[in-house]
């Protein structure tokens, strides 16, 4: 039903409604904005990023096809977005402490310590991964996308991403390893 709403939120803003804007935002800036923080590594700049991504939308909505679903494709503008603002200043470090300060409505405030203990370890493992398996380590796993969208979002065909997360797995699973976390570890 969600991508139901976000397609007729699309048609709406691709026809000037800015309420349809501000509904499409509301279901989908949290979530942008934490890709595209985890790929700029700053907070004010994955917000000018995510805002910069939203007008975007508000001046392409009637540009999407429908070839993948909305969500997945405010990823992959955001992820435009991103990239080239990277292009622009150079890379600085991520700033995992803030990404992991994002509050989470859904949980009670013991079961967000409990995530915050096990995220701080995944985060600090996660860090040792390259570039381009922490991104689509990141879009499947955080993003919840699909090979086919996580294809898209990249550009790239879906047997690169299988490739990409089959040596991401087998580096994850070293890392933990490495780190004193076996493999039951919830």
């Amino acid at each position: 039903m969600r991508d139901d709403a976000d397609l007729a939120d699309l048609a709406a803003i691709a026809r000037g409604d800015e309420r349809a804007l501000r509904a499409l935002h509301a279901r989908h800036a949290t979530k942008v904005f934490r890709f595209v923080l985890r790929l700029v590594r700053n907070e004010a700049v994955a917000e000018e990023v995510t805002n910069e991504a939203f007008v975007e939308i508000w001046k392409g909505a009637g540009r999407f096809r429908g070839g993948s679903a909305v969500g997945t494709w405010l990823i992959s503008v955001a992820r435009n977005k991103a990239i080239d603002r990277l292009r622009k200043r150079g890379e600085e470090p991520l700033d995992e402490e803030a990404a992991a300060r994002l509050p989470d409505g859904a949980d009670d405030p013991e079961m967000e310590l409990a995530k915050r203990d096990k995220g701080a370890l995944m985060r600090r493992v996660i860090e040792g991964l390259s570039p381009v398996h922490r991104e689509i380590v990141d879009l499947v796993y955080y993003q919840e996308q699909s090979v086919a969208e996580a294809a898209a979002v990249l550009g790239v065909p879906e047997n690169t991403v299988k490739t990409r997360m089959f040596y991401a797995r087998k580096q994850l699973a070293r890392l933990f390893a490495e780190a004193g976390i076996d493999r039951g570890w919830p």
